[in-house]
């Protein structure tokens, strides 16, 4: 990587976003700089101001204005890194909308793909390029994002698809989610599932154009899973979290791969959940939440 190195967080003014810039902030240099950045400016500034104020932060630390559902806004930003610094050396990608069990999964569809996939794609596209070597690009997914999840009819529509294909199956998913013909074609009713599948799948599209060049250059593009993590999203749907990490504790294995020295090839365009990459095909199709926790 380069001397003075730029790490990107989005979605970081609270939960493992935050975390995760408390940890670079830590770990980092004092010349680096770690850019926190959401789509709320007055959380931004009040998540940057506490992690800059903090005892254990070393690097400088920055807050940004970022939507990631607005292509151009993340398009702009990725230019304007490139153009000011000459890249960035560590994006992590971990916008989330909440969605809740007290709502009908139909009417807060939009925004949750929105976010989630469209913002994952987002920044792929745009930052993808402006890697510098030493780079890492990571999108923070879930052990949920296996092929394995969803029904063997709906594999052929992420199995080695390219990110223009993935896209498109993302909007044919939304489709039949406000069609309401999701659960006959075999989608899952928690739209969870689908949406890591797609983030996995997208992560996979993209290395697999960029593994020959990438790896020379000690660069990662990859998915992680952080675990179970109690935050407020997380609550709503599960009932026991005797065994959740704090989104602190969920940080440290994602800030272990993201400051490696160098690249594990077998990690390039994975799954990698504490350490272990989790094989695309694995996982079993469910339905809902409950059949999931019950597997």
């Amino acid at each position: 990587m380069a001397d003075t190195r730029i790490a990107l967080v989005t979605g970081a003014n609270q939960g493992i976003g935050f975390a995760l810039v408390e940890g670079l902030a830590a770990r980092m240099d004092p010349d680096d700089l770690v850019l926190l950045t959401g789509r709320n400016a007055q959380r931004v500034a009040d998540a940057t101001a506490i992690v800059a104020a903090a005892p254990g932060t070393r690097s400088r630390v920055e807050g940004r204005l970022l939507d990631v559902t607005d292509t151009d806004a993340v398009a702009r930003l990725a230019t304007e890194l490139e153009e000011s610094h000459g890249g960035v050396d560590i994006v992590v990608s971990n916008a989330i909308a909440r969605i809740t069990p007290d709502r009908p999964q139909s009417e807060q569809a939009d925004e949750f793909i929105d976010v989630a996939n469209g913002g994952t794609h987002a920044m792929l596209r745009s930052f993808g390029p402006v890697l510098r070597p030493g780079g890492r690009l990571i999108v923070v997914a879930s052990s949920l994002g296996t092929l394995g999840r969803l029904d063997p009819q709906l594999h052929p529509l992420f199995d080695g698809a390219s990110l223009d294909e993935v896209e498109h199956a993302v909007e044919s998913w939304r489709a039949a989610v406000h069609a309401g013909t999701a659960e006959e074609a075999g989608w899952p009713r928690w739209i969870n599932v689908p949406s890591k599948v797609a983030q996995v799948a997208a992560v996979r599209a993209v290395a697999a154009q960029r593994r020959e060049t990438d790896l020379p250059a000690d660069i990662l593009v990859a998915a992680v899973c952080p675990g179970l993590v109690d935050t407020p999203t997380s609550r709503p749907w599960f009932d026991d979290f005797s065994r959740a990490l704090t989104p602190a504790q969920a940080a440290q294995a994602v800030l272990d791969l993201v400051l490696a020295d160098h690249v594990d090839p077998t990690r390039y365009g994975e799954l990698v959940r504490f350490g272990r990459v989790l094989p695309w095909h694995s996982g079993t199709p469910a339905r809902d939440q409950d059949e999931l926790l019950s597997t």
